[in-house]
């Protein structure tokens, strides 16, 4: 399930799960839902969303160095799960605008791998795009 979403990342879709239980719908995917069941299927989502929140980051953590500064959102897709990533503006245009409410898109994007992320061959990540 984790494959299929950095895949899909790349692709340009986001893929989530839904609980064929309670009927939620979780993202980025989990392996068991809050409501406790692990009966869930692969879903796709629209990758549309409001943002709700963000920060710039000047001080990265170890590894990430390089990619600062960088703007982290938190979005409300469309379908309703929140999902975190990075916004794809310049951290000068996240200062000075007020961007809560902005309508994105996401995308994925490789970056180098670093010693401490799980995957040694890839770190793809969840970025948006403003489309308003």
């Amino acid at each position: 399930m984790f494959k299929e979403f950095f895949d899909g990342l790349l692709e340009g879709k986001l893929i989530g799960v839904r609980c064929k239980d309670c009927g939620d719908i979780i993202c980025p995917p989990k392996s068991t839902c809050s409501c406790g069941s692990r009966n869930l299927e692969n879903f796709e989502l629209s990758g549309r969303g409001k943002i709700v929140s963000y920060t710039v980051t000047y001080v990265a953590p170890l590894g990430y160095d390089n990619e600062v500064p960088y703007v982290v959102a938190m979005v409300e897709l469309d379908e309703g799960p929140w999902i975190v990533g990075r916004l794809d503006v310049d951290a000068e245009i996240a200062e000075r605008e007020d961007l809560i409410g902005r309508r994105v898109e996401v995308f994925g994007k490789e970056f180098p791998t670093e010693q401490f992320y799980p995957d040694k061959r890839r770190r793809v990540v969840p970025m948006f795009k403003l489309i308003d």
